[in-house]
């Protein structure tokens, strides 16, 4: 255990130091480019000027931030992240109910496959028609698409509950809520959190996706302003922008799930 708790720092410096070597072979590849292509490529240093000139040159009373950061960053995110709790509650409700229940799950399989099958980016007409071009539409877009994974982890969660723990909440006369406190939401935990990973990743597509249809504001509707008005190095200042959020959201949520399971990495021996 020490020697592991020992190679956490260096595994940690050669993540990044992998990270670090990519960023400066993209510095230098872009020299090796066709000259008629390079701007479309432009080298680490031109975007991360970029980013600052875009996102911390504002004044200090606003943490420097500038208001195209304040103005279309934020919005995005409260639309991604009130999309995805809300299929996080839809998802795990209903998978857990369909989990539990073999009959229910019968009669629902089919329409839980088809709905899956449609990609999200097809329904956004519907989505229009019934909405309007607001912020309930791209919200809507984010719950439909992200909802189901969850669902489908919630329900093999659901059903992987030892049939003995069960048989002793009854005999030790536990309410359906205590049952699920105690026995299900546990069991269904790690394969509940796997589809949490998954529709995380989906619903940041799906929220620049859905800004990029009839939005005045959002990471999305600047990045296809910029690829429209042929700034490419803004274009890709937004592009790494979401590479962050991606990897700050996945390591956020990597952390609460080994903060809630951590009795099931103990029960398995991984530290």
């Amino acid at each position: 255990m020490r020697s592991a708790g020992r190679s956490r720092p260096a595994s940690f410096g050669l993540r990044w130091g992998v990270f670090v070597g990519a960023v400066v072979v993209w510095q230098f590849a872009v020299r090796l480019i066709a000259e008629d292509k390079r701007e479309f490529f432009p080298p680490p240093t031109e975007i991360g000027r970029r980013i600052v000139h875009l996102w911390f040159g504002g004044p200090a009373d606003h943490l420097f931030l500038t208001h195209t950061a304040t103005g279309n960053i934020l919005p995005s995110l409260a639309r991604m992240l009130g999309g995805w709790a809300g299929a996080v509650v839809v998802g795990i409700s209903l998978g857990l109910l369909l989990g539990r229940s073999e009959r229910a799950h019968d009669y629902v399989e089919p329409l839980i496959h088809f709905f899956r099958a449609l990609p999200p980016p097809a329904l956004v007409p519907v989505f229009i028609i019934l909405f309007k071009l607001t912020n309930t539409m791209r919200v809507a877009v984010i719950v439909f698409g992200v909802t189901w994974p969850i669902v489908l982890n919630a329900i093999e969660g659901a059903r992987s509950v030892e049939p003995v723990l069960l048989e002793t909440a009854r005999v030790f006369r536990l309410g359906p809520m205590e049952r699920l406190r105690r026995i299900i939401l546990p069991a269904a935990g790690p394969k509940i959190f796997a589809g949490l990973r998954v529709s995380l990743s989906m619903a940041l597509i799906l929220m620049v996706v859905s800004e990029t249809i009839g939005s005045f504001d959002g990471i999305g509707y600047s990045l296809y302003q910029a690829k429209q008005s042929y700034l490419l190095p803004d274009m890709w200042a937004w592009i790494v922008l979401l590479g962050f959020l991606g990897y700050a959201f996945n390591t956020t949520l990597l952390w609460a799930e080994r903060r809630a399971l951590a009795w099931h990495r103990g029960a398995r021996g991984v530290e």
